[in-house]
């Protein structure tokens, strides 16, 4: 395939149309110049698409195999079938106007025989991305290297029994990390992949927390050297493909953080599909996230309720989207991050212009949602319930109890004072809950 075979059936750019667009690819809600709280639509959702699952997933699952049969898939020239996959990776983001992409390093580009020749391999055709991205309006979110496909990851990259293993990730993290900064990249993420482990009876947890602190702090000390300045991520995720992955959630990456006096350094890429396998909402990892000082970015994808793995669906889920965003616009948006598609399409979705239809739509709901989440705030639908809730803490004994000037017995001298018999107030749930229903 060439630069000069057209895939998509449609070649202008989907545009906002409103309530009027009909059936052809056009956004209904995001219009990417309308400011929302002072800034563009763009700029507060920083939509990112990404390389693997738009452009290298096959279809496949584990029960059969490809479905897509994209044309750059197959063929004898590895690096000819790259540069094919990146003229159609580039002709997506046109057609679609995102300010942003993100790759991991093997889905760019084939992993050659030996290290030197897969980083060769990377550095030409980020070549590619460079006069690409100079001839377009994209940028780089973030980029990422693959630690967990290829076999010599069966036992984890940081993680892995073997100090040989630990090097060669190193270097193929190094070559990412690089060739991110040299693109422009906002953030550089460290995904867990293989990081956790299959069974305890060969598993010594502290050596391999000890090994992952000690990888993750390498990676920020070449980030100083090299002069990035974005942040590093970790991506939370509890499962699949390892078992028990030692990013399991929020709290658990926060914990190692501070651990191994990362938290400076080193932020969270949250993803709603890892928020349900870990047990919690979407909503949660991201507010606690941001309560603990450690938000970076988002996947934004969607999971199957009634499936217990990452089905990495496009995001439609608009009042779950809108509580996110509330929570992220009280807090001030995005600095670095934005919002990456880390999701595919369905392997019966097989039609080029499906990839645009699931992206337009993602990104229409979540216009719909940011929306709906400013004229909350606007309204002081949640904030003020909230701030209403915890006014005594803002009272002066309040901030004296906080503030170190009360001591243990000094508040139970009070407590058994006369008259002292404080009671409940009601949380409001079901009120609080019709309120948002009426945004979203």
């Amino acid at each position: 395939m060439t630069a000069s075979v057209k895939f998509f059936d449609t070649s202008v750019p989907v545009a906002f149309a409103g309530g009027d667009a009909g059936n052809t690819p056009a956004f209904r809600w995001y219009d990417k110049d309308r400011l929302v709280h002072g800034r563009r639509m763009e700029d507060h959702l920083r939509f990112a698409v990404c390389y693997w699952h738009s452009l290298c997933w096959p279809g496949g699952d584990p029960f059969g195999g490809e479905t897509f049969l994209r044309p750059w898939h197959h063929g004898a020239d590895a690096m000819a079938q790259a540069r094919a996959k990146a003229d159609v990776a580039f002709e997506l983001f046109r057609l679609l106007d995102v300010p942003f992409f993100t790759f991991h390093d093997v889905d760019a580009a084939p992993e050659g025989k030996s290290l030197g020749e897969s980083v060769a391999n990377l550095n030409a055709i980020a070549d590619l991305f460079e006069a690409k991205m100079a001839a377009s309006k994209v940028r780089l979110l973030w980029g990422t290297a693959n630690l967990f496909t290829h076999r010599r990851y069966m036992a984890g990259a940081a993680t892995n029994p073997d100090p040989e293993i630990f090097t060669y990730a190193a270097g193929q993290v190094r070559a990412a990390l690089e060739v991110t900064h040299r693109l422009g990249g906002q953030n550089y993420v460290l995904w867990g992949g293989r990081e956790g482990y299959e069974t305890l009876l060969n598993t010594d947890l502290k050596r391999e927390l000890d090994q992952l602190g000690r990888f993750v702090s390498l990676v920020v000390e070449h980030k100083h050297k090299i002069g990035f300045k974005g942040p590093i991520l970790i991506e939370p995720k509890p499962k699949e493909p390892t078992k028990h992955q030692y990013d399991f959630d929020v709290a658990t990456c926060y914990g190692f953080l501070a651990r191994y006096d990362l938290l400076k350094d080193v932020k969270l890429n949250i993803e709603q599909n890892h928020a349900i396998l870990a047990g919690h909402s979407f909503h949660h990892e991201v507010a606690l996230a941001e309560a603990l000082g450690v938000f970076g970015s988002l996947d934004i994808n969607r999971g199957d309720d009634l499936l217990g793995w990452d089905t990495d669906q496009f995001a439609m889920n608009v009042p779950e989207l809108a509580l996110v965003f509330h929570e992220l616009l009280s807090r001030g948006g995005f600095s670095s991050g934005g919002l990456n598609f880390d999701a595919k399409i369905r392997r019966q979705s097989i039609d080029p212009d499906d990839l645009i239809h699931a992206h337009v739509g993602s990104m229409d709901a979540c216009a719909r949602a940011l929306l709906a989440a400013a004229d909350m705030l606007d309204a002081g639908v949640l904030t003020g319930p909230l701030a209403k809730r915890y006014e005594g803490w803002a009272g002066p004994e309040g901030r004296a109890i906080l503030g170190g000037q009360r001591s243990l017995a000094e508040l139970a001298d009070r407590a058994h004072g006369p008259g002292f018999d404080p009671q409940p107030r009601s949380g409001r749930q079901e009120y609080l809950e019709s309120l948002v229903n009426r945004y979203v």
